[in-house]
């Protein structure tokens, strides 16, 4: 029977059988979400950055971080999507991704805003 091997595992579904093997430990979660994957991921890093940038005020820091969020998270799904190689191999959903790269892109984002500041007024 082709399907015998995961359902000795007792999972019905096949994408739920491939991330109990890959994911063992709520510390690898945790790896994950405070790694490449989550907080210091690039892409937001890069976004919010960019974004912070731009900004004129330090209340528009809070839209910058929640677009670094978001357009990281479709960035990475459209490059899952091409079968592209992605760099953050991650087994945590969007939804537990999202405020950990909210948080990355939010400091991001300030530092950057405060480095602008102080070269605009020079």
């Amino acid at each position: 029977m082709p399907g015998a091997a995961f359902f000795k595992r007792g999972s019905h579904f096949p994408s739920l059988a491939a991330k109990d093997e890959a994911m063992l430990t709520l510390s690898d979660t945790w790896m994950d979400l405070f790694g490449l994957s989550g907080l210091l991921n690039p892409t937001a890093l890069i976004i919010g950055g960019a974004l912070g940038w731009y900004a004129d005020r330090a209340k528009k820091l809070w839209i910058a971080a929640f677009a670094a969020a978001a357009l990281s998270l479709m960035v990475e799904t459209a490059l899952s999507f091409t079968g592209m190689p992605v760099w953050s191999q991650h087994n945590a959903g969007p939804l537990a991704m999202f405020p950990f790269r909210f948080a990355g892109g939010l400091v991001a984002s300030a530092i950057v805003f405060m480095i602008a500041k102080r070269m605009k007024k020079a």
